[in-house]
């Protein structure tokens, strides 16, 4: 799995451990729909750090805790 499917996928399981939307995160988040729709959809694998950071403080999580998954490990090589 690369990084940024990874972030995909934890977006979506924070969604679901906080019974929330995508859209409804988005709003706290003060991140556009759209941005955060690309993201989850996969047509955005190259999501920053800031737009990490701004999901964390909208769900009131450490960054630490958005990256503390199994999601994380073993992700494959981005240089080849």
């Amino acid at each position: 799995m690369n990084v940024g499917n990874a972030v995909r996928l934890r977006i979506i399981e924070l969604c679901n451990e906080h019974n929330i939307t995508v859209n409804k995160l988005a709003t706290i988040c003060g991140i556009t729909q759209s941005t955060l729709n690309n993201i989850v959809n996969g047509r955005n694998n190259s999501t920053t750090v800031s737009t990490v950071k701004k999901i964390c403080d909208g769900l009131n999580i450490d960054i630490v805790d958005f990256f503390s998954c199994e999601l994380f490990k073993n992700l494959e090589q981005e240089i080849k």
